[in-house]
Parts: structure tokens; sequence; C-alpha cells
């Protein structure tokens, strides 16, 4: 079950859902990002390389953006260190373009585009830095170098991947997180595929050393995510 990656669609994918199930969606995972995942996989790379570098202004943007939790993970990081960030989040869905204005309203660093990944709507190095965020799992092997080349283009200092780690411990953890906190029946049964259809950290770093980027580190990160952080490719 987890040697290979997943090939089916998850729901989330084909539209099978409601406007109400996706909302739940877009709750529920960045409860879940918040507490359980992506946070500590941000805080050890890009939170770390920005106080590293001593960067007292940064721009982000955060590809496939979701709900925009970790953008406003990252104005608090900046209004907490009194950093000036802006921050900007691209979705295609525009339930998720909404979201991330109507729950960053307090962060005035923090605008949304609806967009798409695969052809980004700004100019070259128009940020600091490019991430994503359970976004590559839903792309095939060979989309991911199409949008890592467009994450390089916007981009100047460098590139995030976080996704999820392809393994039997953490598809029985969030198995159990599910049963604990009641989760949805869309990101229960998405969560689980998501799962087998993301990474061993080899295969994501193969995948970046074939589109010829220069990787700076791959590293797995607990719980059950996958980071790439690698240099821009001009």
């Amino acid at each position: 079950m987890f040697d290979k990656r997943a090939t089916e669609p998850e729901r989330i994918d084909t539209g099978d859902y409601t406007p109400e199930e996706y909302q739940t969606f877009l709750r529920e995972i960045a409860f879940i990002n918040r507490h359980f995942g992506d946070g500590r996989a941000l805080k050890k790379t890009l939170l770390r390389e920005i106080e590293e570098k001593d960067l007292r202004t940064f721009s982000v943007l955060d590809v496939g953006c979701g709900s925009g939790e970790l953008l406003r993970m990252i104005a608090t990081f900046a209004d907490s260190t009194d950093r000036h960030a802006t921050l900007v989040g691209i979705d295609l869905n525009p339930i998720s373009s909404s979201t991330t204005h109507t729950e960053s309203l307090q962060f005035s660093q923090i605008s949304s585009v609806r967009g798409d990944a695969f052809q980004l709507p700004f100019a070259d190095d128009s940020f600091d830095y490019a991430i994503s965020s359970l976004f590559f799992h839903h792309l095939t092997d060979d989309q991911i170098p199409i949008v890592l080349k467009e994450m390089s283009r916007v981009a100047h200092r460098g590139i995030v991947v976080i996704d999820l780690h392809r393994d039997v411990v953490p598809f029985i953890a969030y198995k159990f997180l599910c049963a604990a906190f009641r989760i949805s029946p869309l990101v229960r049964e998405d969560g689980s595929l998501s799962i087998r259809k993301g990474f061993r950290a080899a295969e994501i770093h193969a995948i970046a050393d074939k589109a010829g980027f220069a990787v700076r580190n791959v590293e797995q990160v607990s719980p059950g995510r996958v980071v790439l952080v690698a240099a821009v490719k001009k």
C-alpha cells in the first residue's frame, strides 16, 4: 500500500463535495496543520532561515494556500519579532481564496488571489520565498516540476515545499486523530488517501533534482511531513 504513490483522485480534486463540506474541510485542515502538522515544519525551515539571515523585511507567496493558515502563522511570527512581511496566498478554488481573505482580516500584511499554480500571475522575482503546503501530493510526478519552476520564477531566495510522508505510521496516527476529534468524512477519507499519495524524502528529492533544482535539504519532520528546501533556479 505504501511502496508507491497512490494515483486515484481525492474527492477534493474531483469536486465531489458541497460548499458546506468544503468550508468544513478548510477549517479542519487548518486545525490539523496548526496543532499537528505544518507549523513545526515551517518553523524548522522558512522561519528559521528568516531569523538566521536576520531579514527585517520579507515577502512570501503560498501556492495552494487553502484557508491561509500558514500565512497567518508567518504573520504572527513577523509581528512577534518586529519584522515587516508581505504575504500572498494563491489558490484556484474561489472558496479557498475567499476564506484566506476573511480569516486573515486581522493581518493587514496578508492578501489572497485566485489563480493557477501552473501559471502564477506574478512577475519574475516578485517574492523572497515561495512555499507550498499539502498541495504537491495532488500533483503527478510530471506536474510537480512545472509548479516548482513557476515558484522558482517568482521567488528569488528559495522554495519550501511541505507535504505528507507516505508511511504506515502517519497513516494509522491520522485515523486515531480523526476519531479523537470527530473529523468530518471528507477530511477523514481524503486525508487517508492523501497520505498514500504522499512522498518519501528520496522521491521528492529525485523529482527536484531531475528538474534541475539545487536541493538544500529534504527531511522528514514529525508528525508525518516531508519538507523540501531548494534554491531557486534561474
